[in-house]
């Protein structure tokens, strides 16, 4: 049915519907994915979903003004230097405004290449007519952003018209402009105000749109989202992390009243790292179905909470470096191998091979640094309580190193900034308590908790069955439709011995709860199991599955919802086993 041709394949035409919603599955397996949409059932009604709202917008306008904060006061710190002729001073600020820049710009460039790229000789997809009852498109990944259409009350989708000389013209001709743009746009750094605004415009033209196209618009938006939180991440800690710390030692080292410039420049910064860890948490959330939205209230105080552990951390920092520099720096690499190799053996499962997941832990070990950085999914009340023990520690011990240093009788300053170490600690911890006592998604953390999962079609429980399969079987013979409708499957060949496939989980039901089944609009099932929260999921991440789904999505004609292979569902696993 689903052809592979660059090892990612996408296929549409009739199916049975799964679950409601987005099945969950085990922990992402890397590597490709073959993708297929199931035609529509009885009933095409659709759901409101979610909408685009004034707050978001406001959301959006608000990140900008921080981004541009952030950068516009360390430039303009960095030319404050030049203009008093501290060249030091000067090449430090703009090598910590500048590098990270480069490199996000980079990245940010890299995305763009590779989703507008259409490569040469490829007019359309390519039609399989295989079985006589199914339609399957099997279309590459690299070639998914060429629009589709589909056939008026057909499922059955057909390539656009080869197109006219002059319009072919006029397509190149924009498509050069596109890339002038974009290249003009990352020169200028401003790559991530690029993608802000493209998401604000996407989440508006999905206000004022339709149904049809609304759901389209939105999609979009939050893959928009996730892409300038995640550039705005890695750019913050390369940035506005040792933009921090360094301006706090340089103000404490000359041991000055604090220029209003440079107290602009240290705000900023501060309010930077908090803003994009919270907003990152947010996107995050809301672009998992299977999560609870992460409230603006919630959002506010995870600001609040990062801001003042964050600040506490950096002056500690600050403290300890302007009077042992060499013994700062080696405390800081040792930190960051003792956390990187935390999150190491934690194994994450983030990204879709094992160079960025080890780049990845990596950058994580960084953010532990300065913060707290959830990346594992469950309950982190031990994680998050062990890791602030820690960090309560380092402060304590940085800071007396740095005040065992003064002189005691006269110097009333320094007693001064320990205590304002310790009481932004404490309200750090403070507002981290009302977030997950009263604010977070799944309810209060000392009361009854709502289930990390939605679905709103089926309301039942959100576990697993109690028969999970931990790997599709390798030697299974196909399945036929009666078999597909419930009746039992042979899982063995005579002769041959198999490995147990079935694991019941101890402390669940014996018997699996069934969800009620959903047979609205089509549903494009992925080929992969689902990634544990808090990673993204894989369509989010793998950018060509991302191209797939919005060529498929675009040629249905009602909204598709994406499905993960759930291991769960042992009659699913095989029906993806041998169709696929």
């Amino acid at each position: 049915m689903a052809a592979k041709s660059d090892g990612a394949a996408a296929a549409a035409g009739p199916g049975l519907e799964g679950p409601a919603g987005v099945a969950r599955g085990g922990a992402g397996g890397r590597g490709e994915a073959a993708v297929g949409i199931a035609g529509p059932g009885p009933a095409a009604a659709e759901g409101p979903g979610p909408r685009y709202e004034l707050r978001d917008c406001c959301w959006v306008l608000c990140a900008l003004l921080v981004f541009f904060s952030d950068g516009a006061t360390d430039l303009w710190l960095a030319a404050s230097y030049y203009l008093q002729g501290q060249s030091i001073y000067f090449g430090l600020t703009l090598l910590f405004v500048l590098l990270p820049s480069l490199v996000v710009q980079l990245l940010s460039f890299r995305w763009f290449v590779y989703d507008y790229s259409e490569p040469a000789g490829t007019p359309g997809p390519a039609i399989s007519t295989k079985d006589s009852d199914i339609v399957g498109a099997a279309i590459s990944t690299k070639d998914s952003a060429i629009a589709f259409r589909t056939k008026e009350g057909s499922p059955e989708l057909v390539p656009r018209p080869a197109p006219s000389s002059a319009g072919a013209y006029r397509r190149r001709c924009c498509r050069l402009c596109v890339w002038l743009l974009q290249t003009l746009v990352h020169l200028l750094q401003l790559g991530q105000v690029w993608r802000y605004l493209r998401a604000l415009y996407l989440g508006l033209q999905s206000r004022w749109r339709g149904e049809r196209l609304r759901r389209h618009f939105y999609w979009r938006m939050l893959f928009e989202s996730a892409d300038v939180s995640m550039l705005r991440l890695l750019e913050t800690f390369l940035r506005s992390a040792p933009q921090l710390v360094l301006q706090l030692s340089l103000l404490i080292h000359l041991g000055q009243e604090p220029e209003l410039l440079t107290a602009l420049s240290i705000a900023a910064s501060l309010v930077s790292l908090a803003w994009t860890l919270a907003s990152y948490q947010k996107v995050l959330r809301d672009s998992r179905d299977d999560k609870r939205p992460l409230s603006y209230k919630g959002a506010v105080v995870q600001v609040l909470w990062h801001l003042f552990t964050i600040a506490a951390r950096t002056l500690a920092f600050a403290l300890f470096a302007s009077v042992y520099k060499l013994y700062f720096g080696i405390f800081i690499v040792a930190h960051w191998c003792i956390m990187t190799f935390w999150v190491i053996q934690g194994e994450t499962d983030f990204c879709m091979s094992k160079w960025e997941e080890i780049i990845y832990n990596m950058v994580v070990g960084i953010i532990y640094i300065f913060c707290w950085f959830n990346v594992k999914e469950g309950r982190s009340r031990r994680r998050v309580t062990l890791y602030y023990c820690i960090v309560l520690l380092e402060n304590a011990v940085l800071t007396g190193f740095w005040y065992s240093s003064r002189n005691f009788s006269t110097d009333f300053y320094s007693l001064i900034l320990v205590c304002v170490v310790a009481s932004s600690f404490a309200l750090g911890i403070f507002f981290m308590c009302v977030y997950y006592c009263l604010l977070h998604p799944n309810g209060p953390m000392l009361g009854p908790q709502a289930p990390g999962c939605i679905f709103p079609e089926a309301p039942g429980p959100c576990a697993p069955p109690a028969d999970a399969i931990t790997s599709p079987p390798r030697s299974l013979p196909r399945t036929t439709g009666t078999e597909r409708d419930g009746a039992s499957v042979g899982g063995e060949r005579a002769g041959t011995p198999t490995p147990p496939v079935f694991q019941v989980r101890p402390g669940l039901p014996p018997t699996p709860v069934a969800r009620p089944m959903r047979t609205e609009g089509p549903v494009i099932r992925i080929d992969l199991p689902r990634k544990k929260y808090p990673a993204w999921d894989a369509h989010f991440i793998d950018r060509r599955l991302r191209k797939t789904i919005l060529a498929l999505e675009y040629s249905s004609p009602a909204t598709p919802r994406v499905q993960y292979r759930s291991v769960g569902n042992s009659q699913e696993v095989l029906e993806y086993e041998t169709t696929v």
